[in-house]
């Protein structure tokens, strides 16, 4: 039951997942991120199989990484986006990885977009309360929206969400929405 979703604000974009680490019925840990920095100004969230997930997004970063170093130059968010869409289509005829991307970069022009499970709730309170040109509080507002909607309506709903931002000065971390925190367990 993963959550991605994402959305455009005046000078900035903002992504958001949950931190639930699930298999089959079990809950193995509820604070993994789920939201990888690529560079300074591009973040990518993703959602499936952990070990598909974690692999794929690793060899994203480190071949944007790479492809800065070779060139001195960082691709821009949609020559990230083609390179990551063409890796996947290769893979697909050979060893497909069951992942789902959301990428988000300060030069990218797409305005909002979900997927998973809570996309049926996420995307339809972005159609309602999403304008262009919403500012840094109005875009938080509505994340917090779309996550109590999927709290509320979803029935296995993730506990927690990390929420990431991209702007002018780069990608960084901005919250954590927890209503449930991991418990270490003592051995008796």
């Amino acid at each position: 039951m993963e959550c991605v979703f994402g959305l455009v604000g005046d000078g900035f974009a903002i992504v958001a997942a949950d931190t639930s680490a699930v298999h089959s019925i079990l809950v193995h840990k509820s604070n993994e991120d789920k939201i990888m920095v690529l560079d300074s100004h591009k973040l990518v969230a993703a959602s499936g199989e952990p070990g598909d997930r974690v692999q794929f997004t690793e060899y994203i970063q480190k071949n944007v990484a790479l492809y800065q170093f070779r060139n001195g130059i960082p691709l821009t968010t949609p020559a990230a986006a083609n390179f990551t869409r063409g890796e996947l289509a290769t893979a697909l005829r050979k060893n497909p990885y069951f992942v789902n991307i959301l990428m988000a970069g300060y030069d990218k022009e797409i305005d909002k977009g979900a997927f998973g499970y809570g996309s049926y709730f996420s995307l339809s309170i972005m159609d309602r309360h999403y304008h262009s040109g919403m500012s840094l509080e109005e875009a938080i507002g509505l994340v917090d929206k779309c996550i109590m909607e999927i709290r509320s309506r979803l029935v296995v709903a993730p506990p927690n969400f990390v929420i990431k931002i991209v702007d002018k000065d780069g990608a960084r971390e901005y919250a954590w929405r927890e209503s449930l925190k991991d418990v270490s367990v003592t051995s008796a």
